[in-house]
């Protein structure tokens, strides 16, 4: 689907990077300002390489990354080194994709929050659960690990579904989207805006506003191109999880607008640029 600029409202000037969490609560969390740099332990997955693609587009991000070489022959050493890893670092997140996803749940790390990526954890390991302040990217076409296992780690967690984001066309998450969406998990759950999301001790937090995600009207992104914050209606008729292109009404580049819209009636929305521009 595509929305005319007619359909938008233009805000204020922000930043370009900013990103948005629209909670049900009386508050918006608004994060405008130019994401902080984190130190990141980025675990990677079996038979890949240091240095891959994710872990240099947090790099990249102006994050301290440490991305640690992990057997691939045997599990045992390659927790241990995650776990030296961690305990060197002392990261602000966690970052595990795939196997390193695995490794990443059997790490003795804390409240460290994580951000587990097509997380292979039915074949490595032995954590079959995630704490809280965990959020779980996977696509529906991976081919590798199936989306059901990420669905059933979140049953299996007692966690919100708005843990569970849906990102990516395969198992890799390398597109634009998905490291977008990578980097905005890291960021979410490094700021107070966790506090909010994932309450430490759900039991003794107060209830979050249950209401229908129909009576949310709008939600906002900025534009890559021109750093606009760009008012967007949601549309409830096109699912959940949408992925659409459109206009910026004030630069007129295309966007890949990414939305999220969780169990609490919580929307989620980042933008890419169709296309880069030199």
């Amino acid at each position: 689907m595509r929305f005319g600029p007619d359909r938008h409202a233009i805000a204020c000037s922000v930043a370009s990077h900013a990103f948005y969490v629209r909670t049900t609560a009386s508050l918006d969390i608004v994060v405008t300002h130019q994401p902080k740099p984190l130190k990141i332990l980025f675990l990677h997955g079996w038979n890949s390489v240091v240095g891959g693609v994710k872990p240099t587009y947090l790099i990249e991000q102006g994050n301290e990354v440490c991305n640690p070489k992990l057997s691939d022959d045997d599990w045992e050493d390659a927790l241990s080194a995650a776990q030296l890893a961690f305990d060197t670092q002392r990261p602000d997140v966690i970052v595990g994709s795939s196997r390193g996803g695995a490794v990443a749940m059997n790490l003795q790390s804390g409240t460290v929050p994580m951000v587990l990526l097509c997380p292979a954890w039915k074949r490595w390991g032995s954590i079959d659960t995630v704490r809280s302040n965990t959020l779980i990217l996977h696509s529906r076409e991976d081919e590798v690990i199936p989306f059901a296992d990420s669905e059933e780690l979140v049953n299996r967690s007692e966690l919100d579904l708005d843990a569970l984001m849906e990102v990516g066309h395969d198992h890799r998450l390398a597109d634009p989207g998905s490291l977008s969406a990578m980097h905005w998990a890291c960021q979410i759950l490094a700021s107070d805006a966790a506090m909010t999301l994932f309450p430490s001790d759900p039991a003794n937090s107060k209830p979050r506003n249950r209401k229908s995600v129909a009576s949310q009207d709008d939600a906002s992104y900025v534009c890559d191109a021109c750093g606009e914050e760009i008012v967007i209606p949601l549309d409830l008729s096109e699912g959940a999880t949408q992925r659409y292109v459109e206009d910026c009404p004030v630069c007129c580049r295309a966007n890949i607008i990414h939305v999220h819209m969780d169990d609490d009636g919580n929307s989620h929305v980042w933008a890419e640029p169709e296309q880069d521009y030199d």
